[in-house]
């Protein structure tokens, strides 16, 4: 089964900072502490469908 491309979209100020793949399979959207580039600072980082 072939991996799905999803883009990390930051909780608070919405801009698209990183790009992962990811099992299509798996029903939760992934979650991940990432640091933000525009907020300068580490966010909750969400998958984007």
């Amino acid at each position: 089964m072939a991996r799905k491309k999803v883009f990390l979209i930051c909780e608070e100020c919405l801009s698209r900072n990183y790009q992962t793949e990811v099992n299509p399979a798996s029903s939760k959207r992934l979650e991940l502490k990432k640091f933000c580039p525009k907020c300068n600072k580490y966010t909750l980082h969400r998958e984007s469908r």
